[in-house]
């Protein structure tokens, strides 16, 4: 069955994020109608290694079911904020069947907070790689065993029940969602072939995300990985935040390209215009079109 969404009409007249993403005060909302994103399915998996359940939110491309493409595997795009971030990816990704020379098709895999948790919560414990006490509000660190489950839980069953490549794993995610993929890609730079990163939380535990590059470059003489990094132009404390975003995603593009990794290709963009909350949409849809575009 189709993944159904509410559509919703919005009793104020502002929008009010909290932090850093896509987690909305409690505004009066109106439910009008709903909507369904074709050839997906929504899944949940009890999650051993985490003791919690998430909803996997699954979409196959168009022509995937056709019996002249049964045996054609598919690159997955993984998507953390997945209640968000797998609706704007299915559409960034929607291509009719003769359309394919534009854009290879791949299979979106969008995975939600945990259930009976709010969102905030839920992905600052499991996006943040390391404890920092400072922050009161929220637990923190548990991206370790989030990775554990991505790993041991959601990729075989993704790989186990759709036609997915393992060779071409996407990781895609903005915010404490885009340093999470940052940190991976440092952790374990094999299980993903390629990332989509935006607006990257470098600042999280001063910075802690360069310090783990550093070791990672005294151990390694390779990076084999295809990385899209963006960030919006206006992520600036000049226009309002607390960190500087744009000035801490190119310190770590200089850093990496000094490096000179054989295996890395990489892309960094500062997207015109655009805010924190802006960011993802559009760095997304250039991400997706740089790694699948033909």
């Amino acid at each position: 069955m189709p993944i159904r969404f509410e559509i919703v009409r919005i009793a104020q007249t502002a929008f009010l994020f909290i932090t850093s993403l896509f987690v909305s005060s409690a505004l009066a909302q109106e439910s009008e109608a709903s909507f369904f994103i074709n050839n997906s399915q929504r899944h949940e998996i009890a999650s051993e290694t985490l003791g919690r359940s998430y909803e996997v939110f699954v979409k196959t491309p168009a022509g995937y079911n056709d019996p002249e493409n049964e045996n054609i595997t598919y690159p997955v795009i993984y998507l953390n904020d997945g209640s968000y971030t797998f609706q704007v990816a299915s559409g960034v990704t929607h291509l009719p069947m003769g359309y394919s020379h534009r854009f290879e098709r791949a299979i979106l895999v969008g995975i939600s907070y945990a259930l009976g948790e709010k969102g905030m919560p839920s992905r600052v414990r499991d996006f943040t790689p390391v404890k920092d006490e400072r922050w009161k509000k929220y637990e923190t660190g548990g991206a370790p065993a989030y990775l554990k489950f991505l790993e041991e839980e959601v990729f075989p069953f993704v790989e186990r029940n759709y036609r997915a490549n393992p060779e071409r794993r996407i990781l895609s995610g903005q915010s404490l969602g885009g340093s999470f993929g940052v940190w991976v890609l440092f952790e374990r730079p094999d299980l993903f072939s390629s990332y989509i990163l935006t607006s990257p939380t470098l600042w999280y535990k001063d910075k802690f995300v360069f310090d783990l590059e550093k070791q990672f470059a005294k151990n390694h003489d390779d990076l084999k990985a295809k990385v899209y990094l963006a960030v919006g132009e206006l992520e600036t404390v000049e226009n309002g935040m607390r960190n500087a975003m744009v000035a801490q995603l190119l310190e770590l593009e200089e850093v990496l390209r000094g490096r000179n990794y054989p295996g890395l290709d990489m892309n960094v963009e500062v997207i015109s215009g655009a805010l924190h909350e802006t960011t993802f949409p559009q760095a997304f849809t250039r991400g997706a079109h740089w790694i699948l575009g033909r």
